[in-house]
């Protein structure tokens, strides 16, 4: 998965050739590379302490294909800020609609979920709140501190666009998170009914922010493959993302959560996600992930230190 002669965790992409907006779902039977182990005792832990603390998770709410290794390994990604998102993306499983009031008390409850799981590496990701005056910034800057006060975990953000609001911005870099996580997660020409309501170069000057702010700090972006990108599609936004200094690239397969949402176009093979990982590493990435099951926070503690270790060589 990780960058280095010998990747411990690779998995492999290429990108499909141009494809017209589908005007029906066809069913597919999965690959036999995506086929998932059933779920194991450990994970039972996991559950029981993010239901008792009532909290949200990326894994459930997104439906996530690594929720049993991870879970049965006691780590999840929290998703704060509720679970209704103001954006109506096509990939995302999330539900969408009337948004819920914030529990000024949830940071606390993150970051005793993260004791109790015993976490030394935590990822905090949210819903879209476009309706919030700084799209619940504040909220990522409060559990930020509460993780990191109670338990010296360090800390990743996986945070939305905020509406390039700046200020915003600069409230989540200013709780100094060890790696600062925003998600491309298609190209351009995709955008309009994969990820609409945001901007692509929204994204890039959100990533860029961060560096001016804080050069130190290693950023981080993804993208889903399988939608109907091309490969030179994919290359350009991976160039555009080191353009910008992002240190860390996230490249997996997208699997559709229902047949109401955007189908996959294509199934790409590991060894597909490997040469395409060879080809962007050549980019200059300190860490590309690349494989049919990488996602955002999949493995993310170990991507962040091997990150570490390659930049401090």
């Amino acid at each position: 998965m990780f960058d280095g002669p010998n990747p411990p965790f690779e998995l492999p992409i290429v990108a499909t050739a141009d494809a017209t907006e589908p005007t029906r779902h066809e069913k597919r039977r999965l690959p036999r590379w995506l086929k998932r182990p059933l779920p194991k005792p450990g994970m039972y832990y996991t559950s029981s302490v993010i239901d008792d603390l009532q909290l949200e998770t990326v894994c459930e709410s997104a439906k996530c294909p690594n929720r049993t290794e991870c879970w049965s390994q006691q780590t999840a990604t929290f998703m704060i800020l509720g679970n209704v998102c103001t954006r109506p993306c096509g990939f995302c499983s999330v539900p969408k609609g009337k948004t819920e009031t914030i529990e000024l008390d949830e940071p606390e409850r993150v970051a005793e979920a993260a004791e109790r799981l015993g976490l030394r590496y935590v990822v905090i990701t949210s819903v879209t709140r476009d309706d919030l005056t700084d799209g619940g910034a504040d909220h990522f800057y409060n559990c930020v501190l509460a993780v990191r006060e109670r338990t010296g975990a360090q800390v990743e953000v996986l945070t939305p666009d905020f509406l390039g609001d700046k200020a915003a911005i600069s409230r989540v870099i200013k709780a100094r998170p060890d790696v600062f996580n925003h998600n491309t997660e298609t190209v351009p020409r995709l955008y309009h009914r994969v990820r609409r309501n945001a901007e692509y170069q929204r994204t890039l000057d959100l990533l860029a922010q961060v560096k001016d702010e804080a050069p130190e700090m290693p950023t981080k972006s993804g993208l889903m493959l399988g939608l109907g990108e091309t490969l030179d599609e994919v290359l350009d936004v991976c160039a555009d993302l080191r353009g910008v200094g992002c240190d860390m690239l996230t490249l997996g397969q997208y699997l559709a959560p229902s047949d109401s949402h955007l189908p996959v176009e294509r199934y790409l093979p590991p060894e597909e996600f490997n040469e395409i990982g060879e080809r962007v590493r050549a980019l200059g990435f300190s860490m590309v992930a690349s494989g049919p099951f990488v996602r955002s926070s999949y493995h993310a503690g170990e991507m962040a230190s091997e990150h570490e270790q390659t930049t401090c060589r």
